[in-house]
């Protein structure tokens, strides 16, 4: 389990990770706080992350179809194995509920998830929001995504 220390800003990660669980791990607390809870969901990402990594090596070279029971062919079973931890990563790094914009990074979340409260950005020195309170600029890809695509942001009506 991740630890804490007291003299350290950030969390230690899982013993035994993996290179992807440590590139996520690194990735992650590099740019976010998080708080013990956090830090032990991340830690399931990161071996979530080392498993789907062996599951595409052993792929990597394997065949697409194979024999199943009746002479049928099918995908081989690991094919399943890692499209199911790849949605468990998924869902893991989703109930983390991290800003999608790195510039928001310290605003990693409002204590009113419910409400619409725009994403912001800093864009030299000013502040902006979704399209709804702000109009998108060019430069922030965040903004260019539908309404309804973007966390955080309800479907607009109409």
């Amino acid at each position: 389990m991740a630890g804490f220390d007291a003299g350290r800003d950030k969390p230690r990660p899982p013993a035994k990770l993996g290179a992807a669980g440590r590139r996520l791990w690194r990735e992650i607390v590099e740019r976010y706080e998080l708080r013990p809870d956090e830090a032990r969901i991340l830690g399931d990402a990161c071996r979530e992350a080392d498993i789907v990594e062996r599951l595409e090596a052993e792929l990597a070279d394997a065949p697409l179809m194979v024999k199943g029971s009746m002479g049928q062919l099918v995908a081989p079973p690991l094919v399943s194995e890692a499209r199911q931890h790849r949605s468990v990563l998924v869902a893991l790094l989703k109930s983390l509920k991290l800003p999608d914009a790195p510039a928001d990074a310290q605003r990693k979340r409002t204590p009113y998830p419910s409400r619409h409260v725009p994403p912001l950005a800093l864009d030299g020195g000013t502040l902006r929001g979704c399209d709804r309170c702000a109009p998108p600029s060019p430069d922030n890809a965040f903004l260019s995504l539908p309404m309804a695509s973007r966390s955080g942001c309800p479907p607009t009506t109409g």
